[in-house]
């Protein structure tokens, strides 16, 4: 079985679930013994290098495909200049742009790429399929989209390749949401349309896939749900340090995020008996756009005269986040309208380090699977601060909870178990005799 992976980058400015389980999945399938080609879109992943991406070159670069958008010369300019825009420190350069990430701004943009050849960046994909064509991937199997954003790409290369195609489902409505709302409405409708040629949908919880099937109406026949796995054997076990206890946080550092909920928490665990000596540690980068919250956080924490407990840790390399986990006592992100999935939680249950989460999103569905934390609700500072209270005082407690994720990551929530699901998904769908492409692109 011959597989294609598509596969975003956000830069590495800051941690990106997404990027987090593609990189695992294909590292996953490599070692698995997959077939597996990967090709890598907009910015360098410089962190979580896979083998199968490490030589491809980038594709739909975030400066060309932008330029491209706003003017017509762009979508005719030679490919050395093409060269120039793709070179990696200019798009290191764009990435730590705050609109590179902004979905208010990107909303026909996102349409475009939606179109495929119609799009903007036509000339990108016809660059993309060529290259496919040129090192001999095609025709493929399967291929796989990390998210509907990219179903323009996918749908073309089904119709190129005579190919079964998988498109994985993972917070892509707080993006569509967050677009002006002519276009959200468009890109619900155009999503929609294309996803009548998807063979099968991938989404990462019950939760969401129950959400996008909703919204996008396709019967569940199509649906496949398979939880993200991490590699459990990379990480090593905290200790839950309690002399000073620590609690965590470890996604984007971003309000939307729930970071200042956190601290609110954080600032009234303080003034709890027995609890005066706790640490706060963040990790996970952040936007330009995230600055100025980040600003008014510290000098918050800094009037209660607690910056000394407060420590980022600025890091997000693979190695880097194991390292931080391992310094932890309990780790909580308390998005306020949850999350599809949260695989910050089983990074931390890896580290054997307890979560307490709120009750919304995938959250319940995630911790009643690994038994590695406690939901509460409602999702307030007050509450949360209790909650994690009581936990951080019961160290016996702490302890089981921790073990007992420990015991789900080197299970059923091991990357090579996503991988094993992945491909029963594919093999279910006859993959290995799809039919031939036809000369014009179709299938026979």
């Amino acid at each position: 079985m011959k597989i294609l992976q598509v596969v975003p980058s956000s830069g590495d400015s800051f941690y990106c679930e997404n990027c987090v389980r593609d990189n695992a999945l294909l590292r996953a399938l490599v070692q698995a013994g997959a077939n597996v080609v990967a090709v890598p879109l907009y910015l360098p992943q410089v962190r979580d290098r896979v083998t199968a991406v490490s030589d491809s070159p980038i594709f739909f670069g975030g400066i060309n495909s932008y330029l491209q958008q706003k003017s017509g010369i762009f979508r005719r300019t030679p490919r050395w200049l093409d060269r120039f825009f793709d070179s990696r420190w200019m798009l290191r350069w764009a990435a730590r742009r705050a609109g590179t990430v902004r979905a208010s701004d990107l909303g026909s943009m996102t349409l475009s790429m939606l179109r495929g050849a119609e799009g903007n960046q036509a000339k990108e994909l016809d660059r993309l399929l060529g290259w496919l064509e040129t090192i001999g991937a095609g025709p493929q199997d399967v291929v796989h989209v990390s998210n509907p954003f990219l179903l323009g790409i996918g749908v073309a290369a089904k119709r190129r390749f005579g190919s079964q195609l998988v498109c994985s489902l993972q917070d892509e409505h707080t993006w569509i949401d967050a677009m002006h709302a002519h276009d959200a409405q468009d890109c619900w409708r155009v999503i929609a349309e294309l996803g009548g040629e998807v063979d099968a949908f991938h989404a990462v919880s019950r939760y969401y896939g129950g959400l996008m099937q909703e919204r996008l109406g396709f019967h569940a026949s199509r649906l496949h749900v398979v939880h993200v796995g991490v590699d459990a054997d990379a990480f090593d076990v905290s200790t839950l340090p309690y002399d000073p206890p620590v609690l965590g946080f470890l996604s984007r550092l971003a309000e939307p995020l729930g970071l200042g909920v956190l601290v609110d928490a954080f600032v009234a665990l303080k003034r709890r008996p027995g609890l005066e000596s706790l640490r706060l540690h963040l990790c996970g980068g952040a936007t330009a756009d995230d600055r100025r919250f980040l600003r008014e956080l510290h000098r918050r924490v800094r009037g209660e005269g607690m910056d000394g407990d407060l420590e980022f840790f600025d890091d997000i390399e693979p190695s880097s986040r194991r390292a931080f986990l391992q310094g932890l006592t309990v780790l909580s992100v308390p998005s306020p309208e949850g999350t599809a999935f949260g695989t910050y939680i089983l990074e931390s249950l890896a580290a054997g380090v307890p979560v307490v989460q709120p009750n919304v999103g995938a959250f319940p569905e995630l911790i009643e699977a690994t038994g590695g934390g406690v939901v509460y609700e409602p999702n307030d500072a007050e509450t949360l601060a209790a909650t994690l209270g009581d936990l951080l005082l019961d160290r016996d407690r702490l302890a089981a909870l921790g073990q007992s994720g420990r015991r789900s990551m080197e299970t059923d929530f091991h990357a090579r178990r996503m991988a094993e699901r992945i491909l029963e998904v594919y093999r279910g769908l006859g993959a290995e005799t799809r039919p031939e492409p036809s000369p014009t692109g179709g299938t026979s």
